[in-house]
């Protein structure tokens, strides 16, 4: 860049001064100024767009390595199942059986287990239900119209 120190500074700022002149110098140096702010902004964004596209180039080259791994990856993978699928065919055949296996007979199904007396889903209480019969113990709940409906004096006609 160009080097600017304080005594060449002096002398550009005398000579915009006679050239100028001082009513007008305020003026010109505030256009300046922003004209040099645009400039330094301008070049800080190029800056910034280089810096992002050298990113998205370095981003890209992985991605490519990436890719590439992957493909690498698959491919052993599909000689691996290969093999296994190979050497399996081999031990069938050693075994006698045919490639799809030998004919297994099917596992003998039993009935599920069910205890004799128990009901799981019906809730019981821990009082029994003959003692509650015996002492005139509620054992059903009632709705409230079923209540009425059931203690209802009945009329004689």
């Amino acid at each position: 860049m160009i080097d600017l120190g304080i005594e060449k500074m002096l002398v550009i700022g005398a000579v915009a001064l006679i050239v100028i002149g001082p009513e007008k110098l305020p003026r010109v140096a505030r256009t300046v100024g922003t004209l040099l702010g645009k400039a330094q902004r301008y070049v800080a964004d190029v800056k910034a767009e280089v810096n992002r596209s050298i990113e998205l180039e370095e981003l890209k080259k992985m991605k490519e390595t990436v890719e590439t791994a992957a493909r690498d990856v698959e491919a052993a993978a599909r000689d691996v199942e290969n093999s296994l699928q190979a050497t399996a065919g081999d031990l069938e055949r050693s075994w006698g059986g045919t490639a799809a296996g030998p004919a297994l007979e099917p596992a003998p199904s039993y009935p599920e287990y069910r205890h004799p007396k128990k009901k799981w889903r019906l809730k019981q209480g821990a009082t029994p239900s003959w003692y509650k019969a015996r002492n005139g113990i509620r054992t059903k709940a009632l709705s409230g119209a079923a209540r009425v409906a059931r203690y209802r004096p009945h009329k004689f006609n």
